[in-house]
């Protein structure tokens, strides 16, 4: 069979044509399926055309070890008050500590408007751009010239996510499930004055408050009080084990105006944020 395929008049025939001029001829060597296989298993079915290549895309891994080190940002939409409007939420995050630390809302996306909020955004965090990071998806607004231009001028090192790949961002895309998981959230806004007056609580919130996924509020770990705070609240809870399990050595505890506190330090409202 690969004796009658390799003949020279069907080098550039295909597997049906080569098996019905052999039929006409009077030659069976077998199946259509059975010439598929035998040519399978030497490795000669294929397109023969130049197939399009494309770059080996490497999985983004971004290290923070302190504030201002790599931020990620994204944009998404807020349902406006009719069908088929929107308003649009940027906001730029600081992955150490998940602080949220610039954002605005906008009646259109727009990657001029992407450049002014990255730009204040650094320059009112008081970030080095040649130690920054800005970590992005593939969209049309994070991929556009204006804003390129202007992390190179800065010195900023920017990332992007594979393409057609939706968990390269998770940062960012966990603090927008964040603010429209909330109960508050409406279905829909009147205008940009309720989109920014809502975002401006929430962020505060989220900020101040809201409890991560095995870290302390944002706003304490930004500032690096988070790890008194916890040590404090490791001795309390020890005190409160003592206490309970032993109770011969209890009266050795000390009282409550001597135990180790575990108050938290909250953090004031980032003046970074943009309106």
């Amino acid at each position: 069979m690969l004796d009658a395929v390799h003949q020279p008049r069907f080098v550039d025939r295909s597997v049906p044509h080569i098996y019905a001029t052999l039929l006409d001829e009077n030659l069976y060597h077998g199946s259509v399926s059975t010439f598929y296989r035998i040519l399978r298993s030497v490795n000669e079915v294929g397109d023969r055309r130049d197939q399009a290549t494309r770059p080996a895309y490497v999985k983004p891994e971004l290290c923070a070890t302190a504030p201002n080190q790599v931020y990620a940002w994204d944009i998404t939409k807020l349902h406006g008050p009719q069908k088929w409007t929107y308003f649009y939420l940027y906001a730029v995050i600081d992955i150490y500590s998940r602080y949220v630390v610039g954002w605005m809302v906008a009646d259109r996306e727009s990657s001029e408007l992407a450049k002014v909020l990255l730009r204040a955004t650094i320059r009112q965090q008081g970030a080095d751009p040649k130690k920054l990071t800005i970590h992005a998806d593939r969209g049309s607004s994070m991929k556009s010239k204006p804003v390129a231009f202007m992390l190179a001028d800065l010195g900023v090192t920017k990332s992007h996510s594979r393409p057609h790949v939706s968990n390269d961002n998770p940062h960012i895309e966990s603090l927008f499930k964040t603010a429209k998981y909330q109960p508050q959230f409406p279905a829909t806004f009147a205008n940009l004055i309720d989109a920014r007056s809502f975002c401006r609580t929430f962020f505060d919130w989220y900020n101040n408050e809201h409890r991560h996924s095995g870290i302390f509020p944002a706003g304490q770990r930004r500032s690096g009080t988070d790890s008194s705070a916890a040590n404090a609240a490791a001795q309390s809870s020890a005190w409160t084990t003592l206490t309970r399990v032993s109770p011969v050595i209890s009266s050795a505890v000390p009282s409550a105006a001597t135990r180790p506190s575990a108050m938290m330090t909250s953090l004031p409202h980032s003046p970074a944020s943009s309106r």
